[in-house]
Parts: structure tokens; sequence; C-alpha cells
């Protein structure tokens, strides 16, 4: 991949797609740089709503960078597992 100069504030306007399945998984929260090298590592998005979504949500996701595949205007790519079915 190609370097590319991006704000993490930017990062942050961005939504994030699981090329796998498809699934939306949220706008960047966070962001994990090396401060020694002054490069990303990951990218920080909310975990999915538990069943009693009242009760708040699973723990945030960390997308390392070698999962990330593009990053584009509007979105943000990314590669990771499908999640197993819920079992009844």
């Amino acid at each position: 991949m190609r370097a590319i100069l991006v704000r993490t504030s930017e990062l942050r306007t961005r939504e994030v797609i699981n090329i796998s399945d498809g699934r939306k998984l949220g706008s960047v929260i966070d962001v994990d740089i090396d401060l020694e090298s002054g490069r990303l590592r990951a990218i920080v998005v909310p975990g999915p709503r538990g069943m009693f979504s009242m009760f708040g949500r699973n723990e945030d996701v960390v997308i390392p960078w070698d999962k990330i595949k593009r990053i584009g205007q509007d979105v943000i790519l990314v590669e990771r597992p499908s999640p197993p079915p819920l079992s009844r």
C-alpha cells in the first residue's frame, strides 16, 4: 500500500467497513500510534452492541494496520473475520 497523508481527525469522519462480510463497523473513535516512528499501528472502532443495548456495548474493536486494506475519502475498508452466528 502506498503511503498517504491523512489527519487523524479526518479518520473519525469515515465509516469503517469489513470487506469480508460487508458489515459496517462504525466510525473510528481512536487510533494507536507508535510514538517513536510516528506510524499508525491500529484504528479503534466501537464494539458491537450487546443484546441488551441499554447496558452499553462490548469492548472496542482494535483493527491492526495490516488489516486496513484501503482508506478512501468516505470509508475505510478493513479485512476481519466474520463473527460466528449466534446460537439459539
